[in-house]
């Protein structure tokens, strides 16, 4: 079956409802755009070759002025536009929608003390699962699309367009499958795989794995038709299993602490503190630490996988944080008594 049939059936699935209040490809519709140019093309260049004198082409002048196929500005402007903005939506929804699932799973504050006791009367962890391996399904068959949509039309139009595409997708952070919200996806699904209720999530957690190893720590997630990505978690700075883990708008998987190091803040301070300037340390991006997201089920999974070293590094990063703070505030009575 083409995967057009399939995106297809995807979309009048079970999931209906779902997609309903969801951001998806427009598959069919850019694939028509792309019929229609490629048909243009062909016309073109094959009335290129009706008149030819001493060696020359003479072109019929109606199909050269509306049919130059490459570039072609009016599918460029109708393709390219089209597909930002929906690539822009679906990671928009993809992100809110996780968040919104990771706070029901790992509360904090007020929320926590509500949740746990609304599970005395509902447990929501089955529903929660449903909507995780609906949102995984979602994020893939998306970045399915625009991955085919991208191929078709280089092929079409025989330019490299829709590569470079793909490549400013992921300069400006909208590449589907390279979100942070899907290693926290990947997480959960790990987490609920070492709960109580054991076999009600095997279905959900089966292809994904963490190898935790000190040398090569990797998550590594068998996404549905058979994509595999794996996801490094080293931080790049102290070259340990990453511990209060914060991902970059860039993509880059960093300790709290050693994010705030090199942003020049103070752990207390936090991420958000630093200045917009402040550069990943890895890619050399700067404004990549406002956005920045707190890994909390990552975090969860390794205090479960790796307690001893998670608790050694809790208390390390509390000594620091307190030592750092003392300073801060000995500065600032300093510089308020005028010493």
């Amino acid at each position: 079956m083409k995967f057009g049939e399939t995106f297809k059936e995807y979309l009048r699935g079970d999931q209906e409802w779902f997609l309903d209040k969801v951001s998806h490809v427009e598959y069919k519709r850019l694939k028509k755009v792309l019929k229609s140019c490629r048909r243009c093309k062909a016309l073109h260049e094959g009335n290129s070759t009706i008149d030819q004198t001493d060696g020359e082409q003479q072109q019929n002048p109606t199909f050269s002025r509306f049919c130059q196929c490459q570039p072609c500005p009016v599918c460029d402007q109708m393709f390219f536009t089209e597909l930002m903005r929906e690539a822009t939506d679906i990671a928009g929804c993809f992100s809110s929608r996780v968040r919104h699932l990771l706070h029901l799973h790992v509360p904090r504050g007020m929320q926590r003390y509500v949740l746990r006791l609304r599970q005395c009367f509902k447990n929501d962890q089955q529903a929660l699962v449903e909507e995780g391996l609906m949102l995984i399904e979602y994020i893939t068959m998306n970045a399915i699309a625009i991955r085919k949509i991208l191929k078709k039309y280089d092929k079409v139009h025989s330019s490299a367009n829709g590569k470079n595409f793909k490549s400013k997708l992921r300069a400006e952070h909208l590449e589907l499958l390279q979100s942070p919200w899907l290693i926290e996806l990947g997480a959960l699904s790990l987490n609920f795989k070492g709960s109580d209720d054991g076999e009600a999530f095997i279905q959900f957690s089966g292809s994904f794995s963490c190898n935790l190893d000190e040398m090569e720590p990797v998550m590594t997630l068998m996404l549905p038709h058979s994509i595999k990505l794996e996801y490094n978690l080293k931080c790049a700075i102290c070259l340990e299993i990453v511990f209060n883990p914060y991902a970059l708008s860039c993509g880059h998987l960093f300790c709290k602490s050693c994010a705030c190091s090199a942003a020049s803040v103070m752990i207390f301070q936090g991420l958000k503190a630093s200045s917009p300037d402040s550069k990943c340390p890895i890619c050399r991006e700067a404004g990549v630490y406002a956005n920045a997201v707190h890994m909390l089920e990552l975090d969860l999974l390794i205090k479960k996988r790796h307690k001893d070293y998670w608790k050694e590094r809790a208390i390390a990063e509390r000594a620091e944080m307190v030592k750092q703070s003392k300073e801060y505030w000995e500065s600032q009575t300093k510089y308020v008594v005028g010493y």
